[in-house]
């Protein structure tokens, strides 16, 4: 009974992976060129351009103390 038991396991994991198949064939695509256009140089200026502004107009404003005579 062991002996039967044994061989039907044997054949049992053996048969799974001979019928499991085997590698699938590569599959060759042509690689795409992904081209990403990029703004006028002028929008990568204007941030940094207003940011300079609104520090050179904090730091010139008074902060509204008056110095004694």
């Amino acid at each position: 009974m062991k002996k039967i038991l044994a061989a039907a396991t044997i054949a049992s994991l053996t048969a799974s992976s001979a019928l499991a198949g085997g590698m699938a064939p590569a599959i060759e695509m042509e690689p795409v060129e992904i081209v990403e256009e990029t703004g006028g140089s002028s929008s990568n200026l204007l941030i940094p351009l207003i940011l300079i502004a609104l520090i050179a107009a904090a730091a010139s404003s008074t902060s509204g103390t008056t110095e004694p005579n």
